[in-house]
C-alpha cells in the first residue's frame, strides 16, 4: 500500500535520511523506532511532503507521491498526527475536527464529514463532551485526543502517527494504543513513530528500527521484541541467549 524506495532527505547540505527504504501493507500497524535524532519524524516529514526527499521514490497503490504538494498528499490518502499535536488552541474540538476535513468540505461532502465528527466522538467520548470548548483549555491527553481524530477526518487511507505518547501519564497511553488498535479493526493502516518502543511494538504488525537516518532492523514486531539489539538499546532489558535476531 505505501512502499518507500531508498529515499534520501536533506536539510540544507546535511543528510538526515540515508536511502531509506520501507512498507506499510493494507490494513497494517507499522512501528519506527530509534533514538532521538535518529530522523523518524523527518521520514514522517517525506512521506507527507512538509520536507521533500531529494532522492527516491514514495509510493501510494504503485502511484508516485513523492514530487506532490502536501495538499495533494492528503488528497492522495496520507494524513498525519504530528508531535506534540499541533492543535488550533484557539478555535473549539469541533472546528479543529472540521479543519481535518477542510479537502472534504471544498467537495461539498457535509453530511459525511458530520458521520465522520460522531465516529471521532465514539472513539473519544471525552470530546464529544467538550465539543465546544476551546482546544487550547483541554488536557495534553484530550489533546492528543483530538489531534488523532482532526487526522482521521481527511478519511487517510494511512495514518502517520508522530510520538502519540509523549508526555502523556500511563493510563493515556494505554487509551492512546486501545483506540489506535481500534483504527485498524476499523480498517485504517497506520505508520507508527514511537519512542515508547515496547507499547508500539505489543500493537504492531511489523517494525523498523531506524539509526542515524538508516533502516538497521527490522522484522515482524516479536522478532524485534525478542531481539537482543533492540531490547538493550530500546525496551530496558536483556534476552536470554537463545533468542534470536529479526533479519535486516
Amino acid at each position: 500500500m505505501l512502499e518507500v524506495r531508498n529515499i534520501s532527505t536533506y536539510y540544507g547540505h546535511i543528510r538526515a535520511l540515508k536511502e531509506v527504504s520501507l512498507e506499510v501493507q493494507l490494513g497494517e500497524i507499522v512501528s519506527l523506532i530509534g533514538a532521538n535524532g535518529a530522523g523518524k519524524t523527518t521520514l514522517l516529514n517525506s512521506i507527507s511532503g512538509l520536507v521533500p526527499a531529494k532522492q527516491g521514490q514514495i509510493l501510494l497503490d504503485g502511484k508516485d507521491i513523492s514530487r506532490l504538494s502536501p495538499e495533494d498528499i492528503v488528497k492522495a490518502g496520507i494524513s498525519q498526527v504530528p508531535e506534540r499535536r499541533q492543535i488550533f488552541g484557539t478555535l473549539s474540538v469541533r472546528d479543529n475536527l472540521l479543519l481535518g476535513a477542510y479537502l472534504r468540505l471544498r467537495r461539498g461532502e457535509r453530511q459525511a464529514v458530520q458521520q465522520d465528527i460522531e465516529y471521532v466522538f465514539s472513539l473519544f467520548p471525552r470530546l464529544k463532551e467538550r465539543a465546544k470548548q476551546q482546544a487550547g483549555t483541554l488536557s495534553g491527553g484530550e489533546q492528543q485526543m483530538l489531534a488523532m481524530g482532526r487526522g482521521l477526518m481527511a478519511r487517510p487511507k494511512v495514518l502517520l502517527m508522530d510520538e502519540p505518547s509523549l508526555g502523556l501519564a500511563p493510563i493515556l497511553v494505554q487509551e492512546i494504543f486501545k483506540v489506535t488498535r481500534q483504527l485498524q479493526a476499523d480498517n485504517t493502516t497506520v505508520l507508527l513513530v514511537e519512542q515508547n518502543a515496547r507499547a508500539a511494538l505489543q500493537i504492531s504488525n511489523r517494525g523498523y528500527v531506524l539509526e542515524t537516518g538508516r533502516v538497521v532492523l527490522s522484522g515482524s514486531a516479536q522478532e524485534l521484541i525478542a531481539n537482543e539489539q533492540v531490547q538493550q538499546a530500546y525496551l530496558g532489558r536483556i534476552s536470554s541467549p537463545n533468542h534470536q535476531h529479526a533479519p535486516k
